[in-house]
């Protein structure tokens, strides 16, 4: 009895995971991709090595089209597209831009990592729960959510 009171609270709790509302999934998306681009140019102008200034310059070019991409889907579900980062991204692209050198680099990897793996289980979540729509829409975005987390892995530092 025991266990199968245990099972069916575990069921209960696993079925409980829920993406986040289409709306707020959006918002949070285009928003993480003006950071993630806005992060980008201050990397791609300020990274130590050639390679943290190529991962800058993809973080721009690729959260950008992520971007158009989630605004789009945005525009045609009446939700508005914001200008704004998210306010981690504030915090931490003004704590680049008092650093330099290796000490850059080294942070641009610790928080890039990071928030590239949050990002992830975000989109995952979203991809297997969310509506249909943005359900797509994570799921697309996804292999370049990965492809940045291993640039940032390999970053030296």
């Amino acid at each position: 009895m025991l266990r199968k009171l245990i099972f069916t609270v575990a069921l209960l709790a696993s079925s409980a995971v829920a993406a986040q509302p289409a709306s707020k999934f959006l918002g949070d998306a285009i928003k993480g991709d003006n950071s993630e681009s806005r992060l980008g140019q201050l990397i791609a102008a300020r990274g130590s090595t050639a390679a943290v200034r190529s991962f800058g310059r993809t973080l721009t070019r690729d959260h950008d089209a992520a971007r158009a991409q989630a605004a789009a889907l945005a525009r045609r579900m009446g939700v508005s597209v914001p200008t704004s980062m998210m306010p981690e991204a504030r915090a931490e692209y003004s704590k680049l831009q008092h650093l330099r050198g290796p000490a850059f680099d080294r942070e641009v990897k610790r928080y890039m990592i990071r928030d590239h793996r949050n990002d992830i289980g975000e989109f995952q979540d979203q991809a297997r729960h969310g509506d249909r729509r943005t359900a797509s829409l994570a799921r697309q975005q996804l292999p370049t959510l990965r492809k940045h987390l291993r640039i940032a892995e390999s970053l030296p530092g």
